[in-house]
């Protein structure tokens, strides 16, 4: 590889290898600025680097030129930086710190700072002597602006991240946001190249896991034409197996599936295989990995396909060191930040007595086990339970960190599905701990942030800490923990401690975060596991149960909320059933349609159900099978009818992030003018890049005119551009009460106009019986720009149903809402 040192530079304490190209040019020199900025975990942000460059008012930087000035009236000034030894850019003096999310080497309480607070940005320039395509790899940003169109960035600094961009004969400008990162530009010497530095691969187990297997590869398409209709072809141990490619838009990337077959190793060790991909027999690009192969005994990854988005994750397994019986155990395991699932299932001796999976959160950071790390976690869990057939009252739930969070996030909203949970070195809310977004907001003084954050009521966990009455919990924390403090610890005990009969405790003499595997493996607390066993729910008559949104958590054991009054405020049921005496009693908050299911009573029994102090409601069950449902209708409870799967209910109930689900695919618009329609698939790209990156996903990208309900049913899709420039938009959001097209904005009675408007609204397909649309949208280009950060892939960020909002939003903040809010039931306004 030919090096070439040029011009300017950016951030990075990991260098990772490089696959071939015909030169690297490092950035060397550039100036930074610490310009306001706000991004985190919420769906408001502000940016005022952004603001200037969409409103025309961002002049070519210079250095001791000023840019405006900060919070404490002084005056922000573009310094000049230099590239360090290891091409890192950033200020000696430390000065300009803020702007990219905490990665790896940044301290606990800078990150629960949020050190996104500042903004930093870095420009650089590039002259290129002809136009022609590149790859930037950047580490350490947060985003990157290149010629004024958005890419995401690699905060982590982990190194793999391969953004295909269209340099322009002469200047080309970069604003990349971080206070501190390394960039350079790569020159492939192939349009399609194999990117073999983040593969998701199985492992070899030879007689358990063999035969034909699944992994994961990046494609890098550095041409100007979509690829279609590709093969990739698999050689291992002298087998070869090929599948379809699925279609990877032009200058952009994808991670794809590929198959080998595995049948002929039948011995521990690492075996090549070579990866080809093809185009009508003609080889594109070849690259050598390894398969690694282990023993039954050992640890292993096995991969599926996640119903979320179409692509492949993986999830590691501690076996069973005994044979499988009827009592067998499930331990579900959710990981620390920036720990790899088969690394947390190492940490695990074998049991004798069950079986420990470990989920991926979709990344080691990923979601932080909230929204889509949560779905994972739920996926690998049924997964699990078909795979090894576990007891079903013997199921486990445990983590460390991050994942003591996620034990808390879990054991709360699912409390029904385990015996019992036990938090390692955790913290209960990102209200309190943050971690790299940054902190969830927990008040505002604007009634329509208020909603906002209203959300995102499903991440405060000590709302639903009742929840935890139905199970075991067992608290393990080290006394000198500095990462996550003891006292989050101390914290969720007294809370419990309050009402739980079943509470266990213990902090460690000395314990830092980290103090050996025995940090999780810890005999005391999976002794406690042993203790306790899941009821059924026949033996179950007692239920206290809370939610935030029947969209996440509906259900416990017989009785399921099905809507509630207020959309996202928490909802509550405090039932006793007493199946002697053919009753069912107890009070209700927030809830406006309720199901028991009454298949522990016989068929024509004769029930009472009392709620809320009401009149009594006398039914009679006819099978038994039978289930009851009733509308409360003022203070009254009456009878009802199963809703319309049209209505709202737990297989769809909203919020804008509702639609990134079901394999998902992102539909831009074509029918604008050129700048909306080159917007519209500027940003979908964004989109992918970052849900790849965040969420090691992979999705479908395709133009309005190529999508068709039918090609695509039951298919979560997100929508770009509006009514004028998209014409899916009559298809899937024509009977939605809000429209937006050019210029203009109508929510029920009201109507907005100009084109500085955007919006985030989601709306269910009337095509089908569980998909959404979300619509990124905007009345104009301006608007349309205010709606292009993706502050929804951050984790618990709250999204209601809909928000309206214009320009001046990454000036001013919240201040720039219009509106905000939730529909009910029938998905309707309400004013």
């Amino acid at each position: 590889m030919k090096r070439i040192v040029v011009t300017y530079v950016i951030l990075c304490c990991l260098l990772a290898s490089l696959p071939v190209f015909s030169q690297e040019v490092y950035f060397k020199q550039g100036l930074i600025a610490n310009l306001p900025s706000r991004y985190g975990r919420e769906a408001v942000y502000s940016d005022e680097l952004a603001y200037r460059l969409y409103t025309g008012t961002l002049k070519t930087p210079v250095a001791g030129d000023t840019i405006g000035r900060n919070e404490r009236g002084q005056a922000i000034v573009w310094q000049p930086v230099e590239a360090d030894s290891i091409n890192r850019l950033r200020l000696r003096s430390g000065a300009g710190r803020g702007g990219a999310p905490a990665g790896p080497g940044v301290t606990p309480g800078a990150i629960r700072g949020g050190l996104g607070a500042g903004g930093s940005y870095i420009y650089l320039t590039y002259t290129s002597p002809k136009a022609q395509t590149a790859l930037l790899n950047i580490k350490g940003n947060s985003g990157v602006f290149v010629n004024g169109e958005q890419h995401t960035g690699d905060p982590y600094s982990i190194g793999f991240l391969y953004i295909p961009i269209q340099l322009k004969k002469g200047l080309n400008e970069f604003y990349v946001r971080g206070a501190s990162a390394v960039a350079s530009l790569l020159f492939p010497e192939k349009p399609v190249t194999l990117n073999t530095e983040d593969l998701t691969l199985p492992f070899v187990v030879p007689g358990l896991q063999a035969g034909v297997l699944q992994g994961a590869v990046v494609v890098l398409n550095t041409s100007t034409k979509e690829l279609k209709n590709l093969l990739i072809k698999a050689t291992l141990q002298g087998k070869q197996v090929s599948i379809g490619v699925p279609a990877i838009p032009a200058m952009s990337s994808r991670k794809i599936p590929f198959s080998f077959d595995g049948s002929s190793i039948n011995a521990k060790g690492k075996y090549e295989c070579t990866l080809t991909i093809l185009d009508k027999g003609k080889t594109l690009d070849e690259k050598k990995i390894n398969i690694e192969a282990v023993m039954p005994a050992e640890q292993y990854n096995s991969t599926f396909t996640s119903a979320i988005d179409g692509s492949l994750q993986y999830y590691s397994v501690t076996p069973q060191s005994a044979p499988h019986t009827s009592n067998s155990a499930l331990f579900l395991s959710v990981h620390g930040a920036g720990v790899e699932a088969i690394g947390q299932a190492r940490a695990y001796k074998p049991k004798d007595w069950g079986t420990l999976v470990a989920a991926t959160n979709r990344r080691p950071r990923g979601f932080n086990w909230e929204d889509w790390g949560r779905l994972d976690a739920m996926e690998v869990l049924n997964i699990a339970k078909t795979t090894f057939k576990p007891n079903p009252h013997n199921i486990y739930l445990t983590g460390h960190s991050m994942g003591g969070h996620g034990t808390w996030f879990l054991g709360a909203t699912y409390p029904d599905q385990w015996a019992a949970i036990a938090p390692c070195a955790g913290y209960p809310t990102m209200k309190g701990y943050g971690s790299a977004d940054g902190l969830i907001p927990d008040s505002s003084s604007n009634p329509l942030e208020q909603l906002l954050l209203r959300a995102g009521n499903q991440s405060d966990v000590p709302k639903l800490a009742t929840n935890y009455k139905a199970h075991g919990v067992y608290i393990f924390h080290g006394d000198d923990d500095r990462t996550v403090s003891v006292n989050y610890a101390r914290q969720m005990r007294k809370l419990l401690g309050d009402f739980h009969a079943d509470l266990s405790y213990y902090e460690y003499p000395g314990g830092s975060h980290w103090f050996g595997d025995h940090s999780v493996d810890w005999k005391p607390l999976f002794d406690f596991f042993q203790w306790h066993h899941r009821l059924p729910d026949s033996s179950v008559n007692t239920i206290d149960f809370s939610t935030a949104s029947p969209g996440i958590s509906a259900s416990f054991r017989w009785a399921t909320i099905l809507q509630q009054m207020h959309p996202l405020q928490y909802s509550r049921m405090q039932l006793r059933r007493d199946r002697a005496a053919g009753s069912i009693s107890g009070t209700t908050n927030n809830i406006r349609l309720l199901k028991f299911h009454l298949s522990d009573f016989p068929s024509g029994a004769a029930l009472k159900v009392t709620l809320d102090g009401g009149n009594p409601i006398s039914y009679t069950t006819q099978s038994n099978k039978d289930s009851l449902l009733l509308l409360k209708e003022g203070t009254q409870w009456v009878i009802s009818q199963q809703p319309d799967a049209r209505q709202k209910g737990p297989h769809r109930y909203g919020t804008f992030k509702e639609a990134f689900n079901h394999n998902m695919i992102l539909v831009y618009g074509t029918t604008g003018n050129k700048e909306e329609n080159t917007w519209s698939r500027s940003k979908a790209l964004f989109d992918a890049e970052t849900w790849y990156y965040r969420g090691n996903g992979a999705v479908d990208i395709v133009a309005d005119k190529e999508y068709t309900p039918e090609k695509y049913k039951d298919r979560g899709v997100i929508l770009y551009g509006n009514k004028t420039t998209n014409s899916v938009w009559n298809l899937l959001l024509n009977d939605c009460p809000i429209q937006v097209e050019r210029n203009k904005i109508t929510a029920g009675n009201k109507t907005l106009t100009g084109d500085q408007l955007g919006a985030y609204i989601v709306w269910p397909i009337q095509y089908s019986s569980i998909a959404s649309v979300a619509a990124v949208t905007g009345s104009g280009i301006k608007g349309m720009q205010a709606a292009s950060a993706n502050q929804y892939y951050a984790g618990a960020s709250g999204f209601p149903d809909f928000m309206i909002f214009e320009l001046d939003m990454l000036h001013s903040g919240a201040g720039a809402l219009k509106m905000a809010g939730f529909y009910d039931h029938n998905w309707q306004l309400k004013e």
